[in-house]
Order: C-alpha cells, then structure tokens, then sequence
C-alpha cells in the first residue's frame, strides 16, 4: 500500500507493501516519466546515483529478511526451546511491525523518509548484533529473543513507510523502478534462506544473525549516502492523532484506492493467506520437504519473470492489467487442490508467481504516481497493516479450517474467491478505469 511536503494527507500504496521514496522537496505532481522519447530517457537514466544506493540498500536488506525464520529455527530449535518459539519469535515481530506502521507513517512526515528509515536500519543493526551475540554464546533467554525480535518489528515499522515515497524521488522512471526491484527482492528471497541454510550448518544461529545484522549495516549506509534535496519538516502544527486522520480522510476520498484495499482484505483471508501454509502441508506431504523447495525457487522464478514483464509492458488502465493477471493466481491454487504431475505443478507455481509479481507492480506504480506526496507515507502505512493483518488471520485460520472441511475444499473455494475478486476488480468502474499517470 514522503517526505517532508506541505499540507493535504493521504494515503497507502501497493498491494502488499510495495512503494518506496525519499527526498526532501514537495512534489505532488505525477511522479511517472512522459511517453515516448522521455520515457526512453528516462529509463537510461534510471541507474543514476541515488537509485543505485536505493537498490543495493533494498536488495541487501530482503536478503537478510530471509534468513531471520532460518536463523530462529535452527537457534531455537537447537536450544530445545520447540516449535512454539519460533511463531511467538515471529509473531512478536509481526505485531509491533502491524501495530506501529501507521505512527511511522507519520514519523517519516515530521522527520522525512530517509532520516527515519536510516534510524531504523541502526536500530535493527544493534537488535539482530545482539541476537548473534546471544546465540553465539548458549542458549539464549525466551524473554530476550521475543524482546529483541519485537524492537526489529518496531524498526521495520518505522522503516516501511518511506519505503513507498522514495522510490518515485529517485527513480525516473517510476514503473521500471518497480520492476527491477521485484526482480531483485524475488531473488534474494529464494537467496537468503538458502544461504542461511548452509550458514546453519557452518556456523550455527549466531552467525546468521551475525550476516543479518550487517545487511542491516549496509542499508543504512547507502541510504545515508543518498544525496537529496534538503527540506523543513512537513507538517509542524498538527498533533499525530490529527496527522492520522488526516490520512484517513485523504484516503477515503480515493475510491480507487479503498476499494482495492477492501477487495485485497477479503483477498488475504481467503486466498493467499491460506495458501502459504497450505502449499508447505500438501506438498510435503504429497512429494517431500525438498519437493516444496524447489516449488518455492519455481515460484520465485516465476515472480522474477513478472517483475521482467512489468518492465516491458505499460497498460493505459494499469490497476485493469493487473487484476487480469491475478486470474494467474488460480493456476497456483488448483494445482494444490488436486494431485497433478509434479510438471504441472511447477507450472502452476510459476504461473502464480508471475501473475502476483505483475500485479504487485502495477499496484506500487499506480499508488506512487496518484497519489500526492505529502500523503503517501501514511497511507502506504494504513494499506501496510491492513494487508497484513488480514494474511496473518488467513494464515491462521487456514489449518483449523482446513481440518475441519478438508484442504482440497479450502483451496477450491480459494479458487472460486480468487475469480470473485478479480471480477469485483474489473467491474468498479474507479479501478478498472483510473489510467496511468503520463
């Protein structure tokens, strides 16, 4: 679902949290390169300075996002403390990051983007160097990994609302900057685990953590050294509580906006919050662990090769585009609800991956190119917690529901839902029809 600007609030942006900018100058005015001959120019430009500090802080940092599950499992698990630790480890991060987003929207309005995602970065940096220390030592308390766990929630949730109102300051082209960073974040997904996994066994949690801790290092420094224009605070008058529902209204007055945020709540509870676990269960089960991590590198794969579409195509009505795509998702459903051949399976992983990556793109671009900077911080916030708050209901309901009705059925009415949505998409005339910024 910006920096310092002047006035109006406003909202989120990106499905599931794709935005990203920073910048210390007003600017409500499109962020999205002309077509034609400055679009051409633009996209040659887009590896100047300041994007190619922005990609590498951003690469860096899901890299080491991807070896924190690996890291608390093999810590914990290793200290004997079970499989509990490890969801109330992740769940004590998840609920700070979900509970305080929307303040550090409004912190990245009072004190910019970047100052508060490079405060961010230290914090996380000094958590996970104490985790590493921690774990290097013995068995670390429970008390100390959730506390810790927490405080790193807390920065990601101060850190994430920049994350959408810097990119469209730094890239001139808006959607190809999307795109490569899709590509990019699709790779190190699949590249942190495993590298966690051979760390594992090298030199146990504590190097992990160690490995982590510097990524957070990394980003820090290259969003430090992002050269931007300087600006005075955004606003200074209001109270937080004011500056919140100033985001609020600015967010309801955008049909486009809420609707899609509705529809993608019904969306997560239903369809990708179930499949996540789901998909772990029914081909494990069905073919072996090492099966569902090839089916995870082939989805992966797939949202690479949908990152690299996105760069290529550039549809009038991109949110239409988009939720044609998602019809890609029920591939992915319904090989899991039947027992196909396992080629067919990877295709439908794949064919899922791209159509989620596309449509994450189309739904980024949209939102950081609509909406005026001096909002996008808080309202990119609103959409943060809102989506994952309804995956993390998904994702729990998902076993009990599935015991109780059986997996094949959940997955199917998942189909069906999947279907319903992209309808709902296409019929609402302020979604299917907002066009591109030009």
């Amino acid at each position: 679902m910006t920096e310092k600007r002047t006035v109006a609030p406003g909202i989120p942006e990106p499905t599931a949290p794709p935005h990203e900018a920073s910048h210390e100058a007003s600017h409500e005015a499109p962020h999205e390169a002309p077509a034609g001959t400055a679009r051409e120019g633009a996209v040659r430009t887009l590896w100047n300075r300041n994007f190619r500090f922005f990609f590498l802080a951003r690469t860096v940092a899901r890299f080491g996002d991807g070896m924190v599950p690996v890291a608390l499992a093999a810590g914990l698990l290793d200290a004997g403390y079970g499989a509990s630790s490890v969801s109330f480890a992740l769940g004590s991060w998840m609920a700070c990051f979900a509970g305080f987003v929307i303040v550090g929207g409004v912190l990245a309005d009072r004190f910019t983007p970047r100052r508060m995602m490079v405060l961010a970065d230290g914090v996380r940096l000094v958590g996970t160097a104490v985790l590493a220390v921690a774990f290097a030592a013995g068995a670390p308390a429970l008390w100390l990994v959730y506390a810790l766990s927490a405080l790193n929630g807390l920065g990601a949730a101060v850190f994430q609302p920049g994350v959408a109102s810097m990119l469209p300051r730094l890239a001139p082209d808006v959607q190809r900057g999307n795109a490569v960073l899709r590509v990019a974040e699709s790779l190190m997904t699949m590249a942190g685990p495993a590298v966690a996994g051979a760390l594992a066994g090298f030199g146990g949690p504590g190097l992990i953590f160690g490995v982590n801790a510097a990524t957070f290092g990394i980003s820090g420094i290259c969003l430090f050294l992002i050269r931007m224009e300087s600006v005075a605070p955004v606003v200074t008058g209001e109270s937080m509580l004011s500056e919140l529902m100033g985001g609020w209204h600015e967010f309801r007055a955008r049909p486009w906006l809420w609707g899609v945020i509705a529809v993608w709540s019904v969306y997560g509870i239903t369809v990708l919050g179930p499949i996540t676990p789901l998909e772990a269960v029914v081909v494990t089960e069905r073919h072996s662990s090492a099966m569902f991590g090839l089916m995870m590198t082939v989805q992966g794969a797939g949202s690479v090769a949908g990152g690299l579409l996105a760069m290529r195509l550039r549809p009038v009505r991109p949110l239409f585009a988009g939720a044609l795509a998602l019809f890609g998702v029920i591939a992915n459903v319904l090989v899991l609800a039947y027992d196909v051949p396992v080629p067919l399976l990877a295709a439908g992983f794949f064919v899922g991956g791209v159509s989620l990556a596309f449509w994450l793109v189309m739904w980024s671009t949209t939102v950081q190119t609509q909406i005026p900077d001096a909002a996008l911080n808080r309202l990119h916030a609103y959409d943060v917690a809102g989506s994952l708050i309804m995956l993390a209901v998904g994702r729990a309901l998902a076993g009990p529901v599935a015991e109780a009705v059986g997996v094949r059925e959940v997955l199917v009415a998942g189909a069906v839902i999947n279907v319903g949505v992209c309808a709902v998409l296409l019929a609402v005339p302020a979604i299917r029809g907002l066009k591109r910024v030009a």
